[in-house]
């Protein structure tokens, strides 16, 4: 049988894709399929965290935009990303796959706060770990949380799970002409302002050598493939 080329993974998954055919609030049936991509790539060994956003809830941007003070939009957005990641281990655990909720933010009741060490032997022992809350600091985004725990888990690859198959010049929704990148370098999705992580999280991704696959969630079996080494989305490295 084929090796995974990942052995421990950081899945990054935006909230927008929690909403599903909703948009807005929490779709069932994505929820259910995210696990299974999840299952997959964990019957295979690997090991798997994952950080969630909440912007299918309350995104903190949206409420500082509206004259709401930022710092309270942030928290109040922390809180959204809980609510998903709860969703999600229901989903996970109703699958027979064990997982653990990590929050940055303190909240014995229902979830475990983030140690290091705990979360890595959660993951050594086969259980997925969920991380919430982002960084517990407002002014920092869900995708800068990723990088920041991908480098504190010693994770091997980042994958960001979106609904667009990788990362294009301009908004592939809008323009039929628009240029899919196969490969790019962190400094080119810096200097050309792509969106594929925010300046900080790319910075901290750069620093560390932690390689970036962009790819669409919503299409069976794209986790899986990037976790086996396969092309699939857009991966972003040193060179």
């Amino acid at each position: 049988m084929t090796k995974p080329r990942y052995r421990r993974v950081l899945l990054k998954l935006s909230g927008e894709i929690f909403g599903g055919k909703l948009k807005y609030g929490l779709d069932p049936e994505i929820i259910d399929s995210i696990a299974k991509e999840i299952q997959k790539v964990r019957e295979k060994g690997v090991q798997i965290a994952v950080v969630v956003g909440g912007g299918n809830i309350f995104r903190g941007m949206t409420g500082s935009s509206a004259g709401m003070d930022r710092a309270t939009g942030d928290y109040m957005g922390m809180l959204a990303t809980i609510i998903n990641a709860l969703a999600l281990q229901d989903a996970l655990e109703r699958m027979g796959v064990y997982a653990r909720v990590q929050t940055a933010i303190e909240m014995r009741q229902i979830a475990e706060p983030f140690i290091r060490r705990r979360a890595i032997r959660h993951m050594e022992k086969g259980r997925v770990i969920i991380l919430a809350a982002g960084t517990g600091n407002p002014y920092f985004s869900t995708d800068t949380a990723a990088a920041l725990r991908a480098a504190e888990l010693d994770a091997e690859v980042i994958i960001k799970a979106t609904k667009v198959d990788g990362v294009y010049d301009k908004d592939p929704m809008k323009f039929k002409n628009a240029k899919k990148y196969y490969k790019l370098s962190y400094l080119e999705i810096l200097n050309k302002g792509l969106k594929v992580m925010d300046s900080t999280a790319a910075s901290l991704c750069m620093d560390n050598q932690i390689p970036i696959i962009v790819l669409n969630l919503l299409k069976t079996g794209n986790v899986e493939k990037a976790v086996m080494g396969k092309q699939v989305g857009t991966l972003v490295t040193s060179s």
